[in-house]
């Protein structure tokens, strides 16, 4: 939904929660209505996963594109209040009770979005519809990756396929999910490092702080 305007680009009902279910659903919308700048989401499956910066594959895939992934906080639904309503809605119109086949549920759900952005007034839009406001993005979806930049004085490494960087002549784990990926890290004090995925910090690491006896070996701390 297009925060905005109230516009609800889709509702598809999948089988689960998967990565590359959600990820497909996700280029069609992007290349039908554009990039956003951001994609507010809770901290569930597929949008975050305990790792590093809370970073799972979509969100990872998000910043590759230049999306920014902004969640909200644990338990705190109001944070994201018009989504929330909007899902009541939905629920009463579409689920309660459910249709008796993926099919007929998705009916249900197309024939409600055609509903509730070309026909439904909103008071928060001054009664017209969220049709009348929406406005498609202007940044095209690309079909090739672009590659991460950091700023010039950071260190950027790729990480390997066990989590880990090599640097200061040992290693520091960061996390199996950003395996191939680019990090760029900062010296923020001195021996003290943050960590950067794109525009998200990761963590930080102090290189006084070694572990284990032979190649000394880093965790970043939150």
């Amino acid at each position: 939904m297009d925060h905005h305007s109230r516009y609800l680009l889709n509702c598809k009902g999948l089988d689960g929660t998967g990565f590359h279910a959600a990820k497909q659903q996700f280029i069609h919308l992007f290349r039908e209505y554009g990039l956003p700048e951001r994609i507010r989401t809770d901290n569930g499956v597929p949008f975050a996963a305990r790792t590093a910066g809370g970073l799972s594959r979509l969100s990872i895939w998000w910043i590759r594109l230049g999306i920014l992934p902004e969640r909200i906080k644990p338990g705190r639904p109001q944070q994201n209040g018009r989504h929330e309503r909007m899902h009541r809605t939905l629920k009463k119109a579409t689920a309660k009770p459910p249709a008796g086949s993926f099919r007929a549920q998705q009916q249900r759900f197309d024939q409600f979005i055609q509903e509730y952005n070309e026909l439904r007034p909103h008071e928060s839009l001054h009664q017209q519809t969220p049709a009348s406001w929406y406005t498609a993005s202007p940044r095209p979806y690309p079909e090739s990756l672009p590659v991460l930049t950091y700023p010039a004085y950071y260190q950027v490494y790729t990480v390997k396929n066990n989590g880990v960087v090599y640097s200061h002549n040992g290693q520091i784990y960061v996390s199996h999910v950003l395996e191939g990926e680019q990090v760029g890290m900062e010296e923020v004090d001195d021996g003290v490092w943050d960590i950067y995925f794109g525009p998200i910090r990761l963590g930080y690491y102090d290189i006084r702080e070694k572990k284990g006896k032979g190649t000394p070996y880093w965790t970043i701390k939150v």
